[in-house]
């Protein structure tokens, strides 16, 4: 497993970043998230042989947000 943090810009409300929650969870090779609104952030803890971070980004952007950063652990 690994876990990546993102940086998101462009959430107007809770509701913004909780869909993108809801998303990332129901996406497959990802075991846990924890999306905070007032940081702007998405943790993510995934499997690697299923998923990648490089997924997980562009699920995040074509709903219209912006990874400006990412850190890996």
């Amino acid at each position: 497993m690994r876990t990546v943090t993102l940086k998101v810009e462009g959430w107007r409300c809770a509701a913004c970043s909780a869909s993108v929650g809801s998303l990332l969870e129901a996406h497959p090779g990802v075991r846990g998230i924890d999306v905070s609104f007032d940081e702007g952030r998405v943790r993510a803890l995934y499997d690697p042989a299923t998923t990648s971070e490089d997924r997980l980004v562009e699920l995040i952007e074509k709903r219209g947000f912006q990874v400006v950063a990412r850190t890996s652990a």
